[in-house]
């Protein structure tokens, strides 16, 4: 197989670590932190007129047509600078259902806004008493004279507050009140019946938990054509679970660069840390844990067309390896900065608060060790 990036590729890798490298300094990301969004609407704007926010959109809905690998690319560059924009929860996410599930007439209508940045997304599925499982959802919508009617509460939604739209997940009730098909329906920002509760994310970003309480929906806000989404979500998840780990990449790429740096210029008993071989040891077993989570996260971004098994499989093997590796590459990168790596004069902190949100996304380690297993089965039964 040939891994060669094409020069279309290479040259998005370069424009998106040059931008992020000039716009995402320490002190933009403690103002950021501080901002009620969580993000610059300037930055996002240009997010679009780079074309970023186009990226996987396809051409006939004003997009580039793009694919994992270039999401990829995209997202390690976002890893080094800890960026915090919606990307993951617009683009990635959002976009994908609309495109999954959408009618041809929705798709035009929000795809284009999209992608020049008019338009941002949240996706609203998680439950407490879900436990990473996505099919399980006791949100209930119920069809009405007038459209639909929404009852339940989600947790954990990435980039809520901000969002104009909200994709909530619901089980629709049958006639005779049981829940049946697992379907989206689309949320305007500020609804009646809605309330969030906005919190900082750690390593970056907001969050919300929400609740819905006889949210009143017109008959168009269902998303799609009343078809089960089961399978187009966990398609959008398993994507979206490779994308975070080529984001894991770039923190923990970042890491190791900014350790080993630290290690040469930060001198003990009258020499440099780097000298010690012990210490030279703990770097090469750093090394080889980001190599090995680069690995898993492009086989998952390969796998991201294939067929569901073995996409699971795939973006499961990563999410799970990738956590594995990234906790071992936060502490070592703390533990050699001493106790300079928990005060917030360095960055070392953040990016280290960043991996373990990011072991807590869509599942940690021990789920998607399950989940991959399960999914093994099935493929050898």
């Amino acid at each position: 197989m040939d891994l060669t990036l094409s020069d279309e590729q290479r040259l998005l890798r370069e424009s998106a670590d040059r931008f992020v490298a000039e716009t995402f300094t320490s002190e933009h990301r403690k103002k950021a932190a501080n901002d009620p969004l969580g993000y610059s609407p300037a930055i996002w704007k240009q997010f679009a007129e780079l074309g970023w926010l186009a990226l996987p959109i396809s051409e006939a809905h004003g997009g580039l047509g793009g694919g994992a690998i270039e999401i990829g690319l995209l997202m390690e560059a976002f890893g080094r600078g800890l960026v915090s924009e919606p990307f993951l929860s617009t683009v990635v996410i959002g976009a994908a259902l609309v495109a999954e599930c959408g009618t041809e007439a929705q798709q035009q209508v929000i795809l284009p806004k999209v992608a020049e940045g008019a338009l941002t997304l949240a996706f609203a599925h998680s439950e407490r008493a879900a436990r990473f499982d996505l099919g399980h959802v006791d949100t209930t919508a119920t069809k009405t004279v007038d459209g639909w009617l929404l009852s339940g509460s989600k947790i954990a939604v990435l980039d809520g507050a901000s969002a104009n739209q909200i994709i909530v997940s619901a089980r629709v009730a049958n006639a005779n009140g049981a829940s049946g098909k697992l379907c989206l329906f689309l949320v305007p920002a500020g609804a009646p019946g809605l309330t969030l509760r906005d919190y900082a994310r750690l390593g970056g970003g907001r969050g919300c938990n929400l609740d819905l309480r006889d949210l009143q929906l017109p008959a168009d806000a269902l998303l799609g054509d009343g078809q089960d989404v089961l399978p187009a979500i966990e398609t959008v998840v398993d994507r979206a679970m490779a994308a975070l780990g080529a984001e894991a990449v770039g923190i923990m790429q970042t890491l190791l660069d900014t350790t080993l740096e630290y290690t040469k210029i930060r001198k003990q008993f009258g020499r440099p840390l780097s000298a010690n071989q012990v210490i030279r040891h703990r770097l090469a077993d750093v090394a080889m844990q980001v190599d090995e989570a680069r690995s898993m996260a492009l086989r998952a971004a390969l796998m991201a067309n294939a067929e569901p098994v073995a996409r699971s499989r795939a973006a499961s093997g990563a999410k799970a390896k990738i956590g594995k590796c990234a906790r071992f590459v936060a502490e070592q990168a703390v533990q050699l900065h001493g106790a300079m790596g928990v005060t917030e004069e360095l960055d070392i902190g953040a990016y280290f608060k960043r991996l373990l949100a990011f072991d807590t996304l869509f599942g940690g380690s021990a789920h998607h060790y399950r989940r991959h297993a399960a999914l093994s089965g099935r493929a050898h039964a």
